[in-house]
This record gives structure tokens, C-alpha cells and sequence, in this order.
């Protein structure tokens, strides 16, 4: 079962905690804007590209309306250097998250 966290306690999470937040909607939609400091793995590449990472202590995936998320937490949970309670799903997704947005591709400055 993946625990699902309100936008707000995810928010408190970026502000206290080292947590890690996973964007799984397209690259445009994350480079319209994202949770700050969140990296985008769109859920169509996540199965294949889930070992290149690596993931955090406390991970929280989100996703546009809180219903993928769910999906990749489990799969990301599922991977052998996860603890699958360290995985969590935005409740209700973007459509709930009411704070400040970054824009562009952390891509552009990273390498």
C-alpha cells in the first residue's frame, strides 16, 4: 500500500526535510512549471530508466491529479534499493498543489 501526503505536508517537507520529489508528467508539462527542486522521470520512461537514479530516504512522486503517482511510488517502491516506505504519493496530484512553481528544465542546468 502507498501512503499518499497532502500538498501541504509536502511542502512543510521541502522547507524542514532532505526530500526528494519525483515529476512523472511529460517533459513540457514539468519545464510549464514544477514543485521546486523536483526531477522529472515521466512515467513512460520510469520502468526503464528507474535504476539510473538514485533515490532518497523520503521520495514523493507527483503526478497531475494524484493517480499515476500512485502507480510509480509502488514501482518505484518495488525497486531493490528502495524502501517502499520511504514512498509516497502527492495527494490529488497538481490540481492541489497551491504554492510556487518553477519553470524551465533542470536539464538546462545541470551536467
Amino acid at each position: 500500500m502507498v501512503s499518499e501526503i497532502p500538498p501541504e505536508d509536502v511542502k512543510a517537507k521541502l522547507e524542514d526535510e532532505d526530500v526528494q520529489i519525483v515529476d512523472i508528467r511529460s517533459e513540457s508539462e514539468y519545464e510549464r512549471g514544477h514543485i521546486p527542486g523536483a526531477i522529472n522521470v515521466p512515467m513512460a520512461k520510469l520502468a526503464t530508466e528507474i535504476d539510473e537514479y538514485d533515490w532518497g530516504d523520503d521520495v514523493v512522486v507527483a503526478c497531475p491529479i494524484g493517480q499515476s503517482s500512485i502507480q510509480a511510488a509502488r514501482l518505484i517502491g518495488s525497486f531493490e534499493d528502495v524502501d517502499s516506505d520511504a514512498v509516497a504519493s502527492m495527494e490529488g496530484g497538481y490540481r492541489e498543489w497551491e504554492y510556487d512553481l518553477e519553470s524551465g528544465s533542470v536539464a538546462d542546468t545541470e551536467d
